[in-house]
């Protein structure tokens, strides 16, 4: 009886130490989605209401999920030091640095002065993040098989930096712009050769994480957001951007046309929101550059799947949530 006695209390004190912070991720698909149907409202004319009721969401689950898992900072400490550690899983701090980027998009109709704060935190956060990774990496012998998609997000997240620039009154052809384009873009292309190769000759990863391959197709999708607002304008390399970004959705979505059969639903799952979305928001962009049957139709296409796909892992997680299943989920 004493036993139970000592133990109710910790039980009770680390309840959310099993809080993955890749449910960041949620927050990042959330602002993307609602800006795919803003860039929609501007190309075809779809209501805003939708766009901006999607922003609210966002602005909530990020409100939930910050307090949440500074909960788990403060009670579950050693928890959060091992998943910063892990080789795999300390890559996705990133996910709360880039949705800093991202949410003054959606901030900036509500505060101005908030939204620039938020952002001015993100990318510094981003930048410093980025450098410990990369050092991190340099530092100590790492090894192939950790070498997994989510590996993109800590140095190619630097391509988010730049998107809310221009809301923000911010010169997005300035320095630190095309410093985030540069690194950005630079350390894309070693780290996708590296995890495509990781994918070819290693072991299968594990079914937990198939859902991260949908992250192979952002350095492509962001970076031709990220091009075109730097530059202001949309080459020819921007186009290569968005053919290669069409090419590598093909192929994820043949990988994971089994999905829900092979892995059941974790909220590892969001990890195909944001790269989904940021596919959409390139397509239509695009097509508003160069209108036509076939980049219409494709903008039109992904902006149906991202806006089925991501309100459905929200209602689902949504109801894991209200029953209880939120641990098993985060395994």
């Amino acid at each position: 009886m004493e036993t139970l006695t000592n133990d109710a209390p910790e039980t009770k004190r680390q309840r959310l130490d099993y809080l993955p912070v890749s449910l960041f991720g949620s927050v990042m698909g959330l602002v993307g989605l609602s800006v795919a149907w803003n860039e929609a409202t501007s190309v075809y004319g779809l209501p805003v209401v939708i766009g901006n009721g999607i922003s609210v969401v966002a602005v909530l689950v990020f409100v939930a999920l910050a307090l949440s898992y500074g909960y788990k900072c403060l009670t579950a400490w050693e928890s959060v030091k091992a998943e910063f550690h892990h080789p795999i899983s300390g890559n996705l701090f990133g996910t709360v640095l880039i949705s800093l980027l991202l949410l003054p998009i959606v901030l900036v109709h509500a505060s101005h002065l908030l939204a620039l704060g938020v952002w001015t935190i993100g990318a510094i956060g981003m930048v410093l993040f980025a450098w410990l990774i990369v050092s991190r990496w340099m530092d100590n012998r790492q090894q192939i098989v950790h070498a997994t998609p989510a590996w993109i997000i800590p140095v190619v997240g630097l391509l988010d930096l730049p998107l809310a620039m221009p809301v923000l009154g911010l010169p997005a052809s300035s320095e630190l712009g095309l410093f985030a384009l540069a690194v950005g873009l630079f350390f894309a292309v070693p780290l996708f050769t590296l995890i495509f190769a990781r994918l070819l000759f290693e072991a299968p990863m594990a079914k937990n994480q198939l859902p991260s391959l949908m992250i192979l197709v952002a350095p492509f999708a962001v970076g031709y957001s990220t091009y075109t607002t730097v530059t202001g304008g949309h080459d020819t390399f921007a186009a290569g951007l968005y053919m290669l970004t069409l090419f590598v959705l093909v192929i994820l979505f043949r990988q994971m046309r089994n999905l829900s059969s092979c892995c059941p639903f974790r909220v590892s799952w969001w990890a195909v929101s944001f790269p989904l979305a940021a596919s959409a928001i390139c397509a239509l962009r695009f097509a508003s550059a160069n209108p036509g049957l076939f980049t219409d139709g494709i903008a039109s296409l992904l902006l149906g799947v991202v806006s089925i796909v991501i309100p459905g892992l929200f209602l689902r997680t949504l109801k894991g949530l209200l029953c209880g299943e939120l641990r098993a989920l985060s395994s």
